[in-house]
């Protein structure tokens, strides 16, 4: 099938060619779809969901016996970190709170993360890195001219978390990720790993990193594997859906909601509203609502008549990045216009992980490494 932009479109999602690397079956079906029915079967809902989540939780909280705290979870303000954190002292456990601050918070965001662990009665700690040496690597992404340029931010998240819980020697760190909801992000519009981190500021950084957590290799096995922390995607066992979540975040934990996803970071929001689909013709509204599709929460036809839609900016959110980071209208114009890259014209771990492709279906298979990592690699 054919969208209005002549780019051909999976049958059941609303996926298309737009994504570098998509592959078709003879029935029009795309390669992604598989992954979710893949997920599906490794986090399934009704009494298998309920069962596999108990498990889970006698894990975590015979691990945390004794301690402060038994799992470490990551909240922005947003619907996803707030409702997992929600979930989880419903469910009993006694997480820590972990912010990561890179000077991107909207107003909003700051006051949802401060009322949600005042209401929940947790401990938030906050992780400041430093705004010239933040704001340097950002500007590094953004020259660099690839469509990962958010994954300084990823990357900061998922490691203060790791760090801050192998720091009070806690095992379980549980994230506000679903497949449901947010689906996998295709390898060739998002990827991320330390060495590329490293690589592309050494190009065109200036500021050392001396605050910013990057994560490694070296990292990986020593958190993940030697000190056995385990990264879990909590949400995947609920039967999230975000429209009925907002209602009870807002009546419960004084929670408002921000706009769009992930909207509730300043750069985010331009981001993914106005950079990626100028430059790129990315949007990522297309893996939200796919996802969706694919879960029930959402027609097919209505994902598209959403689509019809250009993906909506405030030309004052541009302003405001573009002057936060010290960058003038020349030379904005000048990393819009410059040639599109891929993260495979940089240094990264990636030839060495399709050289461990056996390994890692082994060790997803026995629970040291997530499926989803051999999904988006390997599938």
């Amino acid at each position: 099938m054919k969208n209005k932009d002549k780019h051909t479109i999976c049958s059941k999602t609303v996926l298309d060619t737009t994504i570098p690397g998509i592959r078709f079956d003879e029935n029009g079906v795309s390669c992604f779809v598989k992954i979710y029915m893949e997920m599906e079967k490794e986090y399934p809902l009704g009494e298998k969901a309920s069962y596999q989540l108990n498990k889970l939780l006698g894990k975590i909280k015979r691990a945390g016996k004794n301690k402060p705290y038994d799992c470490v979870m990551g909240v922005s303000g947003g619907t996803d970190s707030t409702y997992a954190l929600y979930l989880a002292v419903k469910k009993g456990l006694r997480p820590l709170a972990v912010h990561f601050d890179n000077g991107w918070n909207s107003v909003t965001a700051v006051e949802n993360i401060k009322n949600t662990c005042k209401s929940l009665n947790v401990d938030l700690y906050t992780y400041v890195v430093d705004w010239e040496e933040f704001k340097n690597l950002q500007l590094s992404f953004l020259k660099a001219s690839v469509s990962d340029a958010e994954i300084p931010t990823d990357v900061g998240i998922h490691s203060t978390l790791i760090k801050t819980a192998e720091k009070h020697d806690i095992k379980y760190v549980l994230n506000g990720h679903s497949f449901r909801t947010e689906f996998i992000m295709p390898l060739t519009w998002t990827y991320m790993d330390g060495k590329y981190i490293q690589s592309v500021h050494r190009k065109f950084g200036s500021v050392p990193l001396k605050t910013f957590p990057n994560f490694t290799l070296g990292d990986m096995v020593w958190y993940n594997l030697i000190r056995g922390v385990k990264v879990i995607p909590f949400l995947n066992y609920f039967d999230y859906e975000k429209e009925k979540t907002k209602a009870i975040l807002e009546k419960e934990l004084n929670w408002k909601y921000y706009g769009g996803h992930h909207h509730e970071s300043v750069y985010t929001k331009f981001f993914q509203s106005f950079f990626l689909p100028k430059k790129f013709n990315i949007d990522k509204r297309k893996t939200e609502l796919s996802a969706m599709i694919l879960s029930g929460h959402i027609k097919r036809e209505e994902a598209l008549e959403i689509l019809n839609e250009s993906y909506k900016y405030n030309t004052s959110d541009v302003v405001y990045v573009l002057n936060k980071l010290g960058l003038s209208k020349e030379d904005f114009n000048e990393i819009l216009n410059a040639p599109v890259k891929s993260f495979k014209y940089y240094p990264t771990y990636y030839p060495f992980i399709k050289t461990m492709k056996p390994l890692i279906l082994v060790a997803s298979k026995i629970g040291l490494l997530p499926k989803v990592l051999y999904y988006k690699f390997f599938t």
